[in-house]
């Protein structure tokens, strides 16, 4: 009997839900898999690879500053007799006001100095009108922070514009206490009945005293703006794993606003025939696959012409990015089509461009990629596309070929470059995680209606006979509910724990969010 390949069209394994027909013609292949995600041209690609005699200095793009409008709501309330006349609140003449502005003026300057991502805070404006609240809100920002201190709520209803992100900041002991301290549950989010009411403000956009508080959701709020219209180039096409995710590349562009652009296999065919012949590129990529083995912590235990093809590869990819003008690729027939061209994995080569800052994945999965993109942007810092296992006594084992090695965005992780587990063939790291680190785990489902998530903590980095990064990683939350509540099928995993940020991003979208790990 004949023994059939893993990843044969019939027997698909996990990782791997398609392969390309070796028969396609150039014009069926673009047609069937690219044409309406839009294309990249040959003679662009071809231009491109005249390149390859310098050492090409293209660049994860830098990340898209957030624009952030403080706006203090107050105003002062003159005596009448025999009658209440003043609302709640510590401000009671100018010099109290003036004393706010310059106290949210020092605050708003710590909070730059604290955040790690681009943030563009403008001037601070005092308001207690409609006619001005309704000019700041079509203002040039991204998010509006509302300082509601004590003016009506038709002042902050106009100041509210539901088409931009809104952070309802309130004092309690940091400052004078404010009105909306007191009232804005129940007067500006639900209008004094029991329902929610205020378009693009919920309870999760209110803040009490604490700027920390203000510094994760404009964290969470950085990532997003980063990763909506973002350009993504699909070599072979963009996809989805399993029946369940044929629809994910059109949600993609639907929900986060992507534009997927697709690179043919015959265009790749053309740019690696160029590549190879051409001595100086061939020379420096020896050299940089040389220098790379001999960084510490490194092992080699596969061909080293693997790793000379890989790095071969990666400059192929970045000038593909450089002429797209973006910093996001995928590869899809990553577990075929793409051998016999490079004459190697596209593995290490994906690792590669993680740990340089760009995002890169395996598989071209739309169920997963944009959570990638928008943990990535969160974080800043590289994320694992990865396989989970089965859940079980509090441990899942995650694992896949491609992990960074820059885990925490600075410094390489011991690696074993070994072959691709499935193929036996080409080059893969196995990258051994910190021991005792905390992970965000992100699940998102085939219908872009509902993400799960976990802290986790690496346990062990095993080597078992599977995917060759692999870490076995406690559960900080119930197993039970995470096995009957999994959706989709690839997983993403980041250093550090942004559950918050990540949530508060997807409410945003209108993807709820269930946090396993949440108190």
């Amino acid at each position: 009997m004949t023994k059939e390949h893993p990843h044969s069209h019939e027997i698909p394994c996990g990782c791997c839900m398609s392969k390309a027909r070796p028969d396609l013609s150039r014009r069926e292949f673009i047609t069937g898999v690219g044409a309406a995600a839009g294309g990249l041209a040959l003679s662009s690609l071809a231009a491109a690879a005249m390149n390859f005699t310098q050492e090409i200095d293209y660049r994860p793009t830098p990340p898209l500053p957030l624009k952030v409008q403080p706006v203090l709501t107050c105003g002062l309330f003159k005596p009448r007799p025999q009658t209440s006349w003043r609302p709640w609140g510590g401000f009671h003449t100018q010099e109290d006001i003036n004393n706010e502005e310059q106290r949210i003026s020092r605050e708003l300057k710590q909070l730059t100095h604290d955040c790690e991502f681009p943030l563009e805070i403008m001037p601070l404006i005092t308001l207690n009108s409609t006619r001005q609240a309704a000019r700041v809100a079509q203002g040039d920002h991204d998010v509006l922070l509302m300082y509601a201190a004590n003016s009506w709520v038709n002042v902050l209803e106009a100041l509210t514009n539901p088409e931009k992100w809104t952070i309802v900041f309130v004092r309690h002991k940091s400052g004078p206490v404010y009105l909306w301290y007191e009232i804005a549950h129940n007067r500006y989010l639900r209008k004094t009945v029991d329902d929610f009411g205020q378009p693009g403000v919920d309870h999760q956009d209110v803040v009490v005293d604490k700027l920390d508080e203000i510094r994760w959701r404009l964290r969470a709020l950085s990532g997003l703006k980063n990763t909506l219209n973002k350009k993504i180039v699909a070599v072979g096409g963009p996809a989805g794993w399993g029946a369940g995710g044929q629809k994910a590349p059109d949600l993609t562009r639907k929900i986060f606003k992507m534009d997927l652009r697709t690179v043919g296999y015959p265009e790749l065919a053309e740019l690696i025939k160029k590549a190879r012949n051409n001595s100086e590129l061939l020379s420096r990529c020896t050299r940089q696959a040389q220098e790379y083995l001999n960084q510490r912590g490194t092992d080699l235990q596969t061909d080293i012409e693997f790793v000379v093809n890989a790095f071969v590869l990666t400059e192929i990819f970045k000038n593909i990015l450089e002429q797209a003008q973006t910093d996001a690729l995928t590869v899809n027939q990553c577990m075929g089509t793409i051998m016999p061209l490079a004459q190697t994995t596209a593995c290490l080569p994906l690792s590669l461009l993680n740990d340089a800052g760009y995002t890169a994945y395996c598989e071209s999965d739309f169920v997963v990629i944009p959570s990638g993109i928008l943990l990535h942007h969160i974080s800043n810092r590289p994320v694992f596309l990865n396989d989970p296992t089965y859940p079980h006594d509090a441990v899942v084992t995650l694992a896949h070929c491609t992990a960074p090695r820059k885990m925490d965005g600075k410094n390489l992780e011991p690696a074993k470059i070994l072959t691709h587990f499935e193929s036996d063939y080409g080059a893969a790291p196995k990258v051994e995680m910190k021991i005792g680190q905390k992970i965000t785990v992100i699940n998102p489902d085939f219908d872009f209606k509902r993400w799960l998530g976990f802290e986790g903590e690496v346990i062990d980095n095993p080597f078992l006979d599977i995917c060759r990064s692999q870490i076995d990683v406690k559960i900080n939350g119930s197993c039970q509910t995470l096995n009957a509540q999994t959706r989709g099928f690839h997983w993403i995993t980041c250093y550090g724990n942004y559950l918050n940020e990540v949530g508060y991003a997807l409410k945003k979208l209108n993807i709820d969010w269930l946090n396993l790990s949440k108190p």
